[in-house]
């Protein structure tokens, strides 16, 4: 069975389940096999998820606590919010000890390892409760070059900025390809994904020369598949997390690329860095391919989250023409139409340079 396979999830998101930052809680929410029971956040109390985030689609109910959160029989507690750092709050270490006291699994993205908290661990050992932190890195593997061989078309999603939906393109193509009748798999490279997924590799803790070794370890274990959409990370003009970006290019050795990209976004988000041009970033994504193994930008994933419908359908149809690549918003308009446009440009394997 696979590692996420059969978990009835109570959401820990205090403060936070309605804004961004719950991000993992949503994502979940909304693509995992494991079913939702519950949401803790006070702040929502007495409602349920679809009444504080609408496009979740989810009946699940919101509650102030853990304890109002057994009744719905949950086996695990995910930790939904990523808090800046990556540090577990000091307020939470109690809801925390009461799951595990109950024997569920915790599961967390932190990048505070709670299996080496030693009240958890002893909790955890007294109880039966195991702890999965999401972002433990793989044993450290260089580069092969055996990717090259690989049956499977691979196709990355690459980005403007973070957080503007690679992620979330990558798995809506997916269901599309696996719909239209393809073997295609999923493969995730940062916490939220991994915590979907059931596995992965959480590329942001894996040692810089280690990257595209574990990437390709990644992309070698779903090699047999039709397709593998892989998880894309950054961005390549990014200040702090261009080096991940460009592990990625490399480790999971793309025969086609997918560019996303947020509608209205300028900068890069926290640094002020403007973003380039549509057709600017195809140009360096596919100038980096083309150094290494060349791969090309079949199509735009646009994210038009804020738009109205109209708006919208004028963005998707101008950065259409302006970049000649199909392009769709792949969550307002469903991932069909973008995947049937793109699918021929997945058909082919490209080689590395001799």
């Amino acid at each position: 069975m696979a590692e996420g396979a059969g978990r009835r999830y109570a959401i820990l998101a205090p403060g936070a389940f309605a804004t961004r930052g719950a991000k993992t809680a949503h994502g979940v929410i909304a693509y995992a096999r494991d079913a939702t029971v519950a949401v803790i956040d006070a702040e929502y109390a007495g409602r349920r998820v679809r009444d504080v985030v609408p496009y979740l689609d989810s009946d699940a109910p919101i509650v102030a606590s853990l304890a109002e959160a057994l009744p719905f029989n949950p086996n695990a507690l995910l930790v939904g919010v990523a808090p800046p750092g990556g540090a577990l709050p000091p307020s939470w270490r109690v809801s925390i000890q009461q799951a595990i006291g109950a024997g569920l699994e915790i599961v967390s993205g932190l990048h505070q390892f709670l299996a080496d908290d030693a009240a958890f661990a002893a909790g955890a050992k007294r109880s039966g409760s195991r702890i999965w932190d999401v972002r433990t890195p793989p044993e450290p593997r260089l580069f092969t070059g055996e990717i090259y061989s690989v049956r499977a078309r691979v196709v990355l999603t690459v980005g403007s900025d973070c957080a503007v939906g690679k992620m979330t393109a990558a798995l809506e193509l997916t269901r599309a390809a696996r719909e239209r009748g393809a073997d295609a798999r999923f493969l995730a490279t940062g916490q939220t994904g991994i915590a979907i997924a059931g596995g992965g590799v959480p590329v942001d803790r894996t040692i810089c020369d280690f990257t595209s070794g574990a990437v390709e370890e990644l992309v070698l274990a779903g090699g047999e598949a039709d397709v593998l959409f892989v998880e894309g990370q950054g961005a390549i003009n990014h200040p702090a997390f261009a080096a991940v970006t460009l592990g990625l290019l490399y480790g999971a050795a793309p025969d086609a690329l997918v560019l996303v990209h947020l509608v209205g976004r300028e900068h890069i988000e926290g640094f002020g860095t403007p973003l380039l041009p549509l057709d600017r970033l195809i140009e360096i994504y596919e100038a980096l391919c083309a150094a290494v193994k060349p791969a090309r930008v079949a199509g735009i994933a646009l994210n038009t989250h804020g738009l109205d419908d109209a708006a919208s359908r004028l963005a998707i149809a101008r950065t259409a023409a302006e970049t000649g690549l199909p392009c769709d918003d792949v969550v307002r308009n469903g991932p069909h139409a973008l995947y049937d446009a793109m699918a021929p440009r997945f058909a082919e394997k490209t080689k590395p340079l001799a």
